[in-house]
């Protein structure tokens, strides 16, 4: 795997995120993931991250990505879920039935770094999300 660099270091910080919609109510198809991807691409680079891998269940999203050492995360995180609540319950009127108040996400999150499993077998677990054995 290539190595990240900048003036004085070299380093790769990969991470895995979960995050599960409030109340672990079944909203996410398709085109809410894809919308839901196209927002954390957008702010992504804000906070020097790039996105690896992405994928979704009907309620809930996993993201594979690297951050560089000055990445404040838990702000990252905060505006991610900020702007992606927001923008899509107002694109996606439907989910506003199921959710109806101002969170789509839950507050707690899973972010685990990628350090005990390879890369490979963190992002087939990730494509394999929402397929039915």
């Amino acid at each position: 795997m290539k190595l990240d660099r900048n003036a004085h270091s070299v380093f790769l910080l990969m991470y895995h995120l979960v995050l599960v919609v409030k109340y672990r109510k079944k909203v996410i198809d398709i085109e809410v993931s894809t919308r839901a991807r196209e927002i954390f691409e957008r702010i992504q680079s804000k906070y020097n991250i790039l996105l690896e891998e992405w994928n979704h269940d009907e309620d809930h999203i996993h993201a594979l990505f690297r951050a560089h050492p000055k990445t404040p995360i838990s702000k990252f995180l905060n505006c991610y879920k900020s702007a992606s609540s927001r923008l899509l319950k107002q694109e996606f009127p439907s989910i506003k039935q199921k959710l109806w108040k101002e969170y789509f996400w839950s507050q707690s999150f899973c972010l685990l770094t990628a350090g005990r499993a390879s890369i490979e077998t963190i992002r087939k677990y990730i494509e394999m999300q929402g397929e039915k054995v």
